[in-house]
Parts: C-alpha cells; structure tokens; sequence
C-alpha cells in the first residue's frame, strides 16, 4: 500500500553498531530521497533518542547496519511498540545476523557453503587449539558485517592473532576455508532475485576501505554467470525463504576456479551508499534509487 504523503516516516540510522558510520551514510541518502519524493520523513537515531520516541511516527524505515539494529533487536523494540517496519523481522534478522547458524539452515537445504569450524571465546585455549581445516582460511566474528575483524589466514604463525581480532568483534567466531575464485553478490526482493554483481577489489581485498570508502572496486552488473545463473538464483532464493527474510536482502557468494558456487551470508539491512550494491542491482533491473526507497518504504509492516 502506498505511504500517504502525510504519513510521518522515521528514517532509522546510526545507532550503537561498529557500522554506525555506514548507517548514517545510508540513512541521509534514503532521507533526501524520500524527501525528494515528497515523503514526510525524519532522521531517528537510537544512540540520540529513546527508541520507545518512534511512537510519534507512522513507520520506520530500518537503515541500522550491524548488531543493534540488524540483529533483531530493533524489529523486537518495533513489534512491541506497533510501529511498522521495513526489512526481516526478528527472527530473520537474528538467524541472518548469525553467520554460523545461517550455515547450519543452509547446509540442511543443500545450499553450497565453505567448510568451517566454529569457536566461542568462553574458556578458549589456544595452546590446546585443533585447526580443523587446511590453510589458507579466513577468520571472521559470527555476527558483525562490513568484514569487521575479518582477517584471511595463509600461514599457521598468523592464525592466533587473527583469532584474537575476530574475538575483540564477537565472542563467537568462524573459521572458513577460503574460497579463492571470483566474488559476487546477488539481491532479493520479495522473491523477486535481481542480477547478480561481481565485485572486483584490488588485491581481491573487499574490506571495509573497498567497500565504501575507495573507487578502487570495479562492479560488473549486470553479470551474466552463464550456465550457473539458474543454480545461483535458485540458491538465492532458497536462502532468503529459508530464514523467513522479507523485503530487500543481498547475498554473498564466491565461484571458485572449478566453477563450484559457495554462498557465504545473507544481508537482511544492506547498505544504501553511493558504493552499495542493492541500488546498483535495482537500477540494472530498471528501478532508480527513488523508485526503489519508495519500494522498500511501502513494503514497511509488522509480524514479519
């Protein structure tokens, strides 16, 4: 249903998320967009204001990145206050927001992941440590995003430390065989699978400088993935329905040398920068950044 012009939109950005800075630059592009559009829209940032303040508007529009706000926290605060909301709701957005137990999901539905091997700071000794999977690999906190203490692993004398840094992240990590291939993302609207991007960094690093920050990263979109274009988008599909995830959500996944497709996480929140990628998959499909604030806006609801 479409907003009335009169509706009170709260644009919600920022908050507590190590992503805070990704957030309030997503969070400014939707809010002039939809003012462009003639939306009554306000900046909301939890961090400033009590979240129990979002009473005062019609609807939230959800911009948060990262714990705090992509996690299920937020969408929880929102069903209880009866202020719908875009995005997964909360149970989507917490198994999303959990790297390791989206896997375990996905894993029972066939849908191709690294292997991996999964550690809780609780009691952990690195002295009495089994790496159960053969270098090179990559260490990454289970639920932080943007590559947040993420470090890639190609000799055994730098695995502790990078240990270490997911764990200054999160107090439960991964350890993932590192796919060497091509890197992709692919994004889903409401069922509706949109092209797929590859994504070009220099040195292969996507890190939290090439995501955002840098023109270094080339983008090719649309990318024809030839004969396994059917397979990504049946698996895309598949991993979004089985988390419960609603609106807009992108996934990640790597082709290796031998054409094997691994998918690595599902994004319920994705970015909404100038360098995000669910805007430039929109456009491919013919939806400027206005249409497609306007899409997601009047997608907003509650019990998702």
């Amino acid at each position: 249903m479409m907003q009335n012009i009169a509706t009170k939109v709260a644009v919600v950005m920022g908050g507590f998320s190590s992503e805070r800075e990704v957030s309030l630059i997503s969070g400014n592009a939707v809010l002039n967009s939809l003012k462009e559009s003639g939306i009554n829209a306000t900046r909301f940032d939890p961090k400033d204001t009590p979240i129990i303040k979002i009473q005062d508007y019609d609807v939230a529009m959800l911009m948060t990145h990262g714990r705090y706000g992509e996690d299920g926290i937020i969408q929880g605060a929102l069903e209880l206050l009866k202020v719908p909301y875009t995005g997964s709701g909360v149970m989507a957005s917490s198994l999303a927001m959990d790297k390791y137990r989206t896997k375990l999901v996905w894993q029972t539905l066939g849908i191709p992941t690294p292997k991996s091997q999964y550690i809780e700071k609780n009691n952990f000794d690195y002295t009495k440590f089994i790496l159960e999977i053969k270098l090179p690999v990559v260490v990454k906190p289970v639920r932080e995003g943007s590559t947040m203490g993420l470090s890639k692993v190609y000799d055994i004398s730098d695995l502790e430390s990078a240990i270490w840094l997911a764990f200054a992240k999160d107090n439960k990590i991964l350890i993932e065989e590192l796919i060497e291939g091509d890197e992709f993302t692919i994004t889903v609207f409401n069922g509706t699978v949109l092209p797929a991007i590859k994504i070009e960094a220099p040195n292969a690093n996507y890190d939290y400088n090439n995501k955002y920050f840098t023109e270094d990263t080339k983008y090719i979109c649309p990318y024809d993935l030839g004969v396994l274009q059917q397979q990504v988008n049946k698996y895309a599909k598949l991993g979004y329905n089985a988390i419960g995830a609603r609106g807009v959500a992108r996934l990640d996944f790597m082709i290796n040398k031998n054409n094997e497709i691994f998918f690595l996480e599902i994004n319920t929140l994705p970015g909404m920068t100038s360098h995000s990628l669910v805007p430039m998959a929109f456009k491919a499909h013919g939806t400027d950044f206005n249409e497609l604030c306007l899409l997601i806006l009047n997608d907003a609801g509650l019990n998702r």
